[in-house]
């Protein structure tokens, strides 16, 4: 779900450019729900090889991963953990959305209505523990570094850009802000193009920047306010927040409050809406589990693996991935050359 704080966010477009040879944290589980929702055929149903087996991530994943090592932007990608228990609430309400997408989906088929059944289908997505081993089969195949999260997989990619090991995490949620990652960078893609939900049209997108020092001085907030902030708006622990309460509000009623959360949320009427101390969801944000043991080690990339991976286990083609490849081995050489060149 993410946090809906992005209102309140200064951001500055950037260039790829200005992101070659810096390290980028991904929340892998997200990026991994996004392929799947988005890389689908016409009628709404995922990619999959000729054994029914979804293929839509891996097809992400290799062409994402493969366009942003073109332009030498480094990636490595943080897998979840044991979610928090007030988490499982949100888990839950998620699966019976899918389960009533998935209803509405076959109502759909019925009436051979394709847009519909493209909608209702992208809501069913569901990554499974065999999608997500493939995934990290074939990242570290890419020669990309994976990181398993005690927890919270961007709560970990927000340590790992705090402790200065990555320049920003790549996300599309505010929630990386909220555990305390100095800058994110959001629309991290390839593509200059994004469909707009529910419709057949396009719209434009640019990577954008944004830094948590710039957020905090905008805003006139401090780290806990920001938090505060973010649990009346509503997180994955105490999902819708408070009813009425929106970014600008929600920012309105901190700076009357000030550090006195107590007052905050009673004024809030936080009892009216949830059984749970707002205190049991700051201190899970505050007191995230991460972990120090990750390795941030590019290995050089195994085609071998990758090509096993995805054209024998996968009915992927041959040729394309094969092309794929070539075009980044001539280009990484093209590129060591003109680095050498310039360096003399």
């Amino acid at each position: 779900m993410g946090v809906n704080v992005f209102d309140l966010v200064p951001k500055r477009i950037i260039e790829l450019e200005a992101l070659k040879n810096k390290t980028i944290a991904i929340d892998a589980h997200l990026v991994m729900y996004q392929f799947l929702s988005t890389i689908r055929q016409a009628d709404g149903t995922p990619l999959k090889d000729s054994h029914g087996n979804i293929t839509s991530h891996l097809q992400g994943l290799f062409s994402r991963n493969l366009n942003l090592m073109q332009k030498q932007i480094k990636l490595c990608y943080v897998f979840d953990g044991k979610p928090p228990e007030l988490k499982l609430k949100e888990i839950e309400r998620r699966r019976s959305i899918k389960h009533q997408a998935e209803i509405k989906y076959k109502e759909a088929a019925k009436k051979r209505d394709i847009e519909e059944m493209k909608k209702y289908a992208q809501r069913t997505s569901r990554l499974t523990e065999d999608m997500i081993e493939e995934a990290k089969e074939l990242l570290d195949a890419l020669g990309i570094p994976i990181i398993q999260a005690p927890s919270e997989g961007e709560a970990q990619a927000s340590y790992i850009v705090k402790k200065g090991d990555a320049y920003a995490v790549g996300t599309q949620d505010a929630d990386a802000l909220m555990f305390g990652a100095a800058k994110i960078v959001k629309n991290l893609t390839i593509s200059e193009r994004k469909k707009m939900p529910g419709k057949l049209s396009y719209m434009k997108i640019l990577p954008e920047l944004i830094t948590l020092s710039d957020t905090l001085e905008a805003n006139k907030l401090t780290q806990d306010q920001l938090i505060a902030l973010c649990i009346l708006v509503g997180t994955d622990y105490n999902p819708g927040g408070i009813k009425g309460i929106g970014p600008q509000k929600a920012l309105k009623l901190v700076h009357e409050h000030k550090n006195d959360f107590e007052k905050l949320f009673s004024s809030a009427k936080w009892g009216d809406y949830f059984d749970f101390s707002w205190g049991d969801v700051f201190t899970i944000i505050k007191e995230m589990p991460v972990t120090d043991k990750y390795d941030l080690k590019f290995k050089k990339l195994d085609e071998n693996k990758v090509t096993k991976l995805l054209c024998d286990g996968h009915d992927f083609s041959l040729q394309r991935i094969s092309d794929s490849l070539k075009k980044l081995n001539t280009e990484e050489k093209q590129q060591a050359g003109l680095d050498k060149w310039f360096s003399q």
